[in-house]
């Protein structure tokens, strides 16, 4: 006589548990997803500011975002009519519809409607431009940024002391958003920075993404100033130079570190020197 074989069968919650893990773990990453998704879209595809200034550069280009849709849409609508509504007849003849030349209203209206679009933007870039670049009261930070081929030197100066960080063209087969590569400005959150720029060669461009906005390094006598009212994230956030300059441009990286107060005075007190 055979032995009896015994089948044993899972219970249904233990044959369905992988699979409703699965499933959650791929609609959560896809809330994720959307969300992350959902938030650049807000921003027009710009990345997410950490400065005071990058608010006013984001309002600016989500308001130019709305005005060229606006246009678009108007644009769009009339072309859209006058292929529907003014298209070839199956049955007309074959011949040209009425003409319309030297139609004056007409003329001056897309003469003027465009001036006064042109003037608008105008107005409101300058304005925010006017704010980005305004130098007030003495920042408590100073920092004298040199761009030269193919590098940066970063002289922090605070309280009397100074720290000097200068690199060299970095190997980008090293180069991630994780392990970023070239000389690193470490500078304090909520706390107004000054930045004096200047090169011995040529023109570069210090432009940190996390900014929303770059100034150009001009050599000679003329030194760029900008402040940054508040630092208002921690991080570690890339930057390069925006400006061809050279073979090795594409190697002309760094960082900027943002910590607290506490970091940044113990970072300052850990290098040698003091202003001269």
């Amino acid at each position: 006589m055979s032995p009896t074989r015994r089948t044993t069968r899972r219970p249904w919650a233990r044959r369905r548990l992988p699979g409703a893990a699965a499933l959650a773990l791929l609609v959560a990453s896809g809330t994720a997803c959307s969300n992350q998704a959902i938030d650049q879209w807000s921003r027009g595809g710009m990345p997410e500011g950490v400065t005071k200034q990058a608010d006013i550069v984001q309002t600016l280009w989500n308001g130019s975002w709305i005005a060229a849709l606006a246009t678009g849409v108007v644009v769009w609508g009339l072309i859209l009519w006058a292929c529907i509504f003014h298209r070839k007849k199956k049955n007309s003849p074959d011949q040209l519809p009425p003409q319309v030349r030297y139609n004056l209203p007409i003329e001056i209206l897309y003469t003027v409607v465009p001036v006064i679009m042109v003037a608008v933007f105008f107005y409101f870039t300058a304005r925010d431009e006017t704010e980005i670049t305004r130098i007030t009261k003495a920042a408590p930070v100073k920092v004298a940024v040199e761009g030269y081929q193919w590098s940066w030197r970063f002289t922090t100066e605070y309280q009397g002391q100074k720290a000097v960080v200068a690199g060299v063209p970095v190997d980008l087969s090293k180069q991630s958003p994780e392990n970023p590569q070239g000389p690193q400005l470490v500078l304090p959150v909520n706390t107004q920075v000054q930045f004096d720029l200047h090169s011995p060669d040529v023109i570069h461009s210090f432009w940190v993404p996390a900014f929303l906005f770059k100034q150009d390094v001009f050599p000679g006598n003329v030194h760029n100033h900008f402040q940054i009212t508040t630092l208002n994230k921690t991080g570690v956030f890339v930057g390069r130079c925006a400006e061809l300059c050279g073979t090795d441009h594409s190697k002309m990286l760094f960082s900027v570190k943002l910590v607290p107060q506490a970091e940044f005075d113990q970072y300052i007190k850990s290098q040698a020197g003091s202003a001269q």
